[in-house]
């Protein structure tokens, strides 16, 4: 491990990276010991013109250099040589066998310690995975051989068939298209077949006096609750027409009505966990009106390096994953920060520990936040485009308020019952009150996204 200032003597040494801007940030971390170069994402694939899977032979796949890639190769393999390789790629199934072709290509050992991961790009985190590089990964390169594989038989083989079939040019199947193809048809299918049900509710405005109005729906009619929704239900009240609603409601107006019941009880509201790559997608879209794709364009740019008058530096951990695990140490940093800006009331007794609860989750990399949560959006707002710093406002906002205390409301039901010798007629009266912020002083009232 470095000690904080430390930084090791080292051997000339070639890092490979995906993109030009994350080498441009790296290297300015790594200094002048180290060259960082890019690959420009994937160097090799299945050839295009051929179905480059062997059926006969466990599926094995055949790889060339892609066209397009043949100058960036023949310059990694000048650069290689007579220096150490560190493969630093996204810490993800693509990331790993990017790095085990580029191992191949340049005729070294994927099984030597090679391979460099970090899930954030911040000087500190990049040096100390440099001094602790591991083999490649050969089961995370067999699971995107194993996807890149399918895709190639199924959309190799079934995409002429298409064509063919519909006499139409660039029909195309594929492992995931035309499985959600099925699903959007199947989901039309369903919206096609629905056949709306006609049901009616009853509303009320009652004078409280003093020139006071409460509003209220009806809710029994002689102990039969209404139902408010499709079709018939045992046991409850179903306004299916026009003329029952009317004739119920000629039988409603012109009693009395008293007050029977007011119950306030309080309600928490807790805050939801940080992000993960779709709910980022789904609160950037609702909030900020960007797509999946631009959201995630903007996030790239935040994780590969912002230039900082302290230097080159990543705001986010990895944008893509499926987890909302954070570290301790951004835990205790998080509620530094709430203590520091909003107070001490806002903060909760421990940390709030989030668990992954789908089946599947791969749990390889922490949920998206800030790297440095003491870097607040306004204090990085100068050196960011606007579509980035609303972004980064948002990551931030979430984080921070995943770390607060629950809010907390004043819910009260009224109950009102008409004043007859045996009331037949039920309404009720529901609102609620915001009576402690809690974590929406961060992240404010609006969706939960």
């Amino acid at each position: 491990m470095l000690r904080e200032g430390e930084w090791p003597r080292a051997a000339a040494t070639l890092v490979v990276v995906e993109s030009p801007a994350k080498a441009k940030s790296i290297q300015k971390m790594l200094g002048p010991g180290y060259e960082v170069r890019a690959s420009l994402g994937h160097v090799a694939d299945l050839p295009e013109r051929e179905l480059g899977v062997d059926v006969e032979r466990d599926f094995a796949p055949t790889y060339e250099v892609k066209k397009d890639k043949k100058p960036v190769v023949e310059a990694l393999k000048r650069a290689a040589k007579g220096k150490r390789l560190l493969i630093a790629t996204d810490p993800d199934r693509e990331g790993e066998a990017i790095g085990w072709h580029v191992a191949r290509l340049l005729g070294r050992d994927p099984k030597e310690p090679l391979r460099v991961e970090f899930h954030e790009i911040t000087p500190r985190v990049v040096r100390q995975a440099v001094q602790n590089p591991r083999p490649i990964d050969q089961n995370l390169v067999d699971a995107q051989q194993a996807r890149r594989v399918l895709d190639r038989l199924v959309g190799y083989n079934l995409s002429p068939l298409l064509s063919l079939e519909f006499r139409k040019r660039a029909l195309s199947a594929g492992r995931v298209q035309s499985v959600a193809l099925r699903l959007l048809v199947e989901r039309e299918e369903e919206i096609e077949a629905f056949r709306p049900e006609e049901y009616w509710t009853l509303e009320g405005v009652f004078a409280l006096g003093q020139d006071r109005t409460l509003p209220a729906s009806l809710y029994e009619v002689e102990g039969k609750r209404l139902w408010a929704g499709q079709g018939e239900k045992e046991g409850k009240l179903h306004l299916a027409n026009e003329a029952q609603a009317k004739a119920l409601a000629e039988e409603v107006k012109g009693r009395s009505y008293r007050v029977v019941q007011v119950e306030t009880r309080e309600r928490r509201k807790s805050p939801p966990p940080p992000f993960t790559t779709s709910t980022l997608q789904q609160a950037a879209s609702s909030r900020l009106g960007y797509t999946a794709s631009r959201t995630m364009r903007i996030a790239q740019r935040l994780y590969e390096g912002v230039d900082l008058p302290e230097g080159t530096v990543g705001l986010i951990t990895y944008m893509r994953t499926d987890s909302v695990r954070v570290s301790p140490e951004a835990l205790q940093a998080a509620r530094e920060v709430i203590q520091r800006i909003f107070g001490l009331e806002y903060l909760p007794e421990g940390p709030r520990v989030y668990r992954n609860r789908k089946e599947g989750v791969q749990d390889a990399h922490e949920a998206i936040r800030p790297t440095d949560v003491r870097r607040t959006p306004d204090s990085v707002r100068k050196y960011l485009s606007d579509e980035e710093y609303r972004l980064y406002d948002l990551i931030w906002r979430r984080f921070v308020a995943s770390q607060m205390r629950d809010a907390l409301y004043d819910q009260t039901v009224v109950l009102l019952k008409d004043e007859g010798e045996k009331p037949r007629f039920t309404f009720r009266a529901s609102g609620s009150v915001l009576k402690f912020e809690g974590y929406l002083k961060a992240w404010g009232r609006g969706d939960e996204g």
